[in-house]
């Protein structure tokens, strides 16, 4: 508790106060300025324009846990030959280095010589889109690099939910005529919810901390960057580049409400939906 305590609340503490405050580009001689920081935060459009972006590439990156649900289940079927690899397969990519994988990503869609955009142009696409440095196709780029790192971490936590689903009910499911999608839909799928549910929080909170696959896609010099760039981002932006650390306190305690509320949200809801046993 008391590593706990010095380690994570005393810096949101910090933090707080750090919000309240401003002071020169050391951090160093910090005036109270009450919730000016907020204000000015709030009044210039760069807080909502990286909301939507980190909605959006957190949207994106939600519908690997579909995805994953489907492969899990397709790995799990019986009798299936070299399961475990192919879980293995999945989960490499997990843990493999972010910036290692983000410079593979960068070669992949690169505008003049990309795989991508030369798989374009064999079907006959004359105009291939610069993915990296066009806004809107920047974001979406960033948004599938993030689907694709986080899909085997789901398929390993999906394939432990699978195991603890009773094979009885898929027997008893199957004298009754059920087929193999209808047993997905009845009994898969309802069972797996609450591993669902954990990977929905996870996926969310790991979504609005949207930084590392950024920057090393985009850099910092990037004209397409400034509608790209992620709440995270931003708090860089303004506490490591623009040196305002009042400002970028402002914004990490908006992130942490963001956060928290979006949490919350998910907890009461999942009463409807998530099936304990």
């Amino acid at each position: 508790m008391a590593g706990v305590a010095v380690f994570y609340y005393y810096p949101i503490v910090a933090n707080a106060w750090t919000s309240l405050t401003s002071s020169n580009a050391f951090g160093q001689n910090p005036e109270f300025v009450g919730v000016d920081n907020y204000a000015e935060v709030f009044a210039s459009g760069e807080l909502g324009s990286a909301l939507g972006n980190t909605i959006g590439y957190t949207l994106i990156v939600l519908l690997g846990i579909p995805l994953a649900v489907l492969a899990s289940a397709l790995i799990a079927l019986p009798g299936l030959r070299f399961a475990g690899l192919y879980r293995a397969l999945f989960f490499m990519p997990y843990l493999a280095m972010p910036m290692a994988i983000a410079q593979v990503f960068r070669l992949v869609f690169n505008g003049d010589f990309g795989l991508v955009n030369q798989g374009l142009r064999a079907l006959g696409v004359s105009t291939t889109p610069y993915w990296l440095t066009t806004p809107g196709f920047a974001l979406l780029t960033v948004a599938l690099f993030g689907l694709w790192a986080s899909i085997g971490f789901n398929v390993i936590i999906l394939s432990a939910g699978l195991k603890g689903i009773p094979v009885d009910l898929y027997e008893a499911a199957s004298l009754d005529g059920a087929g193999p999608i209808r047993q997905f839909f009845s009994i898969t799928v309802p069972l797996l919810t609450p591993s669902i549910f954990f990977l929905t929080i996870i996926q969310t909170i790991n979504g609005f901390q949207l930084f590392d696959a950024l920057f090393a896609l985009m850099g910092w010099t990037n004209p397409a960057l400034p509608q790209t760039r992620s709440l995270v981002y931003l708090f860089y932006h303004q506490g490591f580049i623009v040196n305002d650390k009042g400002t970028a306190a402002a914004v990490a305690m908006v992130i942490l409400v963001l956060v928290a509320g979006v949490t919350l949200v998910q907890f009461v809801g999942q009463r409807r939906w998530v099936h304990y046993g």
